[in-house]
């Protein structure tokens, strides 16, 4: 059975283009077509809609407000958005309701590429609540006392970009949100952008601003800390991670895509775990005193009592915002990487070498933590992954 994809236009040449440009999807998906808001609510009333791209600019009911409406009752329907480079405010108002941002006119392989891509994980993540849950994510938690610098920062008559950018790129949240944006087709950039403080910089102060003061995108919920998972720790284990994944990367490959997004991969792989402790927090406080009390990781705990762990929670967030494969591969299977065909190095085995490495233990090798059987596919001389290994040993751990 195919996709149901709803576009919606108040443009009837606009929509007529469409169905002609998209004729030969035909074949996979069911489409159907809506000239307001207001009869795109009313078909999907009807029946399941899996994908729903809307026009910005539409009397009566905008694209933001259609999508703060679609994700309100239908939050398992992926949100995309269409917008003309001119609406730079306008987009703003639709970070939270839409999973991506596309630049109006849309060239067709780019938005059946995007559309594709985005629904890809959802055969993986069954799991009807979690698929819900995640789908309805607008905003992720940022530390508090982090996020009122910003705030304080941004509200200064001399603000400081690198500041802003130092601050952004030190959590989680704010980093996966300003990626986000920045790599949207919205933007046009002819590169993908792996680096939080550099995303800030082509952002600039006329986005970044009213993103955080007005719109408040980086400030959902309280802090989720649970007895067992601290934000503030989750963070600091994540940018270790991250540091020693860009590290392992810059000693196995030259390719500078690589290296950035293993940093990238490295910083994102536990963003389920944040999705669990702020959405589902009774049920994953169970998982951490299970998982405790009979000394088991917590991702095998998660696939018994979920069904899915928070690799493939945190990656199919990441797919439906928009993230590179290389990127969400690498979140999905670090723990396990075996599960990948075809074994090449990437920023999958960076972050799988570098999250066993920072486990907290009395030493800092941790090789029974590793795919042995993906990791000699990539080398069959296991001495080179225990010299590996060693070459970082001496970092200063966290967790």
């Amino acid at each position: 059975m195919g996709m149901n994809v709803l576009f919606v236009d108040d443009d009837s040449n606009v929509l007529s283009g469409l169905r002609r440009l998209l004729r030969g999807q035909r074949s996979e998906w069911e489409m159907e077509f809506a000239s307001s808001g207001a009869e795109a609510l009313a078909l999907m009333a009807k029946h399941p809609i899996d994908v729903i791209v809307s026009d910005m600019r539409m009397p009566q009911m905008n694209g933001a407000e259609l999508l703060t409406r679609v994700a309100k009752d239908y939050p398992k329907t992926v949100r995309f958005i269409l917008s003309g480079q001119s609406e730079n405010e306008k987009i703003l108002r639709s970070i939270g309701p839409a999973h991506q941002f596309l630049s109006k006119p849309c060239d067709p392989d780019v938005l059946i590429g995007t559309i594709h891509r985005a629904c890809g994980l959802q055969t993986q993540l069954q799991h009807p609540t979690l698929r819900q849950v995640v789908a309805q994510i607008s905003f992720l938690p940022s530390l508090p006392a982090l996020y009122q610098s910003l705030v304080h920062e941004l509200e200064s008559d001399s603000s400081s970009m690198d500041q802003i950018g130092d601050m952004i790129s030190s959590d989680i949240a704010m980093s996966a949100k300003v990626l986000q944006l920045v790599n949207s087709s919205f933007f046009g950039l002819a590169q993908h952008v792996s680096c939080p403080k550099h995303a800030v910089a082509l952002l600039g102060l006329n986005v970044i601003r009213p993103l955080v003061l007005l719109e408040r995108a980086f400030s959902q919920c309280d802090n989720p800390d649970l007895d067992g998972y601290s934000l503030e720790k989750s963070i600091q284990h994540s940018l270790s991670v991250a540091t020693l994944a860009r590290k392992i990367a810059a000693s196995q490959s030259t390719n500078s895509q690589l290296i950035d997004d293993a940093f990238i991969a490295g910083m994102m792989h536990d963003i389920g775990k944040l999705i669990l402790a702020a959405n589902l927090r009774e049920r994953y406080q169970e998982i951490l005193f299970r998982a405790r009390d009979a000394k088991v990781s917590t991702w095998q705990l998660e696939m018994e009592m979920l069904g899915t762990s928070h690799a493939e929670i945190g990656a199919y967030l990441l797919t439906l915002w928009g993230f590179p494969n290389s990127i969400v591969e690498a979140v999905a299977w670090h723990h396990q990487p075996s599960l990948m065909p075809l074994p090449i190095f990437s920023p999958l085995s960076a972050v799988h070498l570098a999250n066993a490495l920072m486990q907290p233990s009395g030493n800092v090798v941790q090789e029974a933590k590793w795919d042995r059987a993906y990791l000699k596919q990539l080398n069959p001389n296991e001495a080179h992954w225990s010299e590996l290994a060693e070459q970082f040993s001496n970092l200063e751990k966290t967790h």
